[in-house]
């Protein structure tokens, strides 16, 4: 980190302790300097904005009457043909369905006051920069009849103690797929991304948490290390792997898979089943290594406007029939045990063995920014 920008991120943090801002403000003036969405969440853990030792108890109170409307803001490409056709139908509420590509969009308009919304779908670590800034309510869970149909696996995660304010959505792995026809030889490991045959071929995510994660697996090491010493092995390994990448690329990455132009890259799988669907000749493996789990989940704006419809949306979503046509069009995994029963080609749950090569990410605290500055010196190498 600069000195500059050090400075003036100590100012911030000291307004934020001495009360001359609100965490709202804070959130705010922290992503217009640039701070990444996890950096500023562990700022406000790290400054005692955020109770962590009791979760929020579920809400109780009666929520009245079904409202006719429900305004959802989710992903691109992240639900079935007809979820949401077949909810107005069945409970006579008009659904309007806006999308966005990434959690700082997101959390960005909410942030500009954006007050239409009653469903988001975060990601694992947005939820407590939400829960931390009050943008999230926590859930009526008398209304979620469905709730026992989920893996114990999604459930109580360290980013939402007691799953006060979500409800998992869809699950995945961030690992590697690969062009089977292209590639000869064996891809099973983050090495790969050090051979020179395959220079020019190759991306990574365009994610400091994806690619510092990988290096550290890499070494055997946990994807959530903050150790310096470690740290400073995964920015050296990150380096040398870097020469061989054709970008950092996330998303959009599955039509260069399809068309060839990229044989190995860092990918979630369900992105990779889409490509799949164009191009059998694309694979996936979890390397040997291990590699990140993550999940996205429904949560419940703070300023919505038809809470009763945005908990019978989520109790509808918890049907195995509902969730397991949702994975069936996004490719990626279920969280909920009946639906997993009810697909022809499930991401299975992972295995005891799997488990134990697969992380969560969790809240780095301060340390934060050293993965940001380890970030900024592997992308300008």
């Amino acid at each position: 980190m600069n000195v500059g920008r050090g400075g003036a991120l100590e100012r911030l943090v000291g307004d934020l302790q001495g009360a001359r801002l609100s965490r709202r403000e804070f959130v705010a003036r922290g992503l217009g300097m640039g701070l990444g969405l996890e950096a500023v969440g562990s700022l406000l853990a790290a400054c005692g904005e955020r109770e962590r030792e009791k979760p929020p108890a579920a809400q109780s109170a009666d929520l009245g009457p079904l409202e006719r409307e429900l305004h959802i803001y989710n992903w691109s490409d992240y639900i079935a043909q007809d979820t949401v056709a077949n909810f107005e139908r069945e409970f006579g509420v008009r659904v309007t369905y806006d999308t966005y590509e990434s959690n700082e969009e997101m959390i960005a308009k909410l942030q500009a006051g954006a007050t239409g919304y009653d469903i988001i779908v975060p990601t694992g670590y947005v939820v407590p920069v939400l829960v931390a800034t009050d943008l999230i309510v926590p859930l009526h869970r008398k209304y979620l009849t469905n709730w026992n149909n989920l893996s114990p696996i999604f459930q109580n995660l360290p980013t939402d103690p007691g799953n006060a304010h979500t409800v998992p959505w869809q699950w995945g792995t961030s690992g590697i797929a690969y062009r089977r026809d292209k590639v000869n030889t064996a891809v099973d490991s983050w090495a790969v991304f050090f051979d020179r045959r395959l220079g020019g071929k190759m991306t990574m995510m365009d994610d400091a948490r994806e690619v510092i994660g990988a290096m550290l697996r890499y070494r055997g090491h946990s994807l959530n290390s903050v150790r310096p010493a470690e740290l400073a092995q995964a920015k050296q390994d990150a380096i040398a792997a870097k020469p061989q990448l054709k970008a950092y690329i996330s998303a959009p990455v599955k039509g260069q898979l399809v068309s060839g132009d990229v044989w190995v890259a860092q990918l979630w799988n369900g992105d990779t089943v889409q490509a799949q669907a164009e191009e059998p000749n694309v694979a996936y493996v979890l390397p040997k290594e291990g590699c990140t789990i993550w999940n996205d989940s429904l949560c419940i704006p703070a300023s919505a406007r038809h809470p009763r419809a945005a908990h019978e949306w989520m109790n509808y979503i918890l049907r195995p029939e509902v969730g397991a046509a949702i994975s069936r069009a996004t490719g990626y995994g279920t969280p909920n045990v009946d639906a997993a029963r009810l697909l022809e080609h499930p991401v299975t749950f992972p295995t005891a063995e799997e488990l134990k090569r697969l992380e969560f990410p969790v809240d780095l605290g301060p340390d934060t920014a050293a993965w940001d500055q380890i970030w900024t010196e592997i992308k300008a190498a």
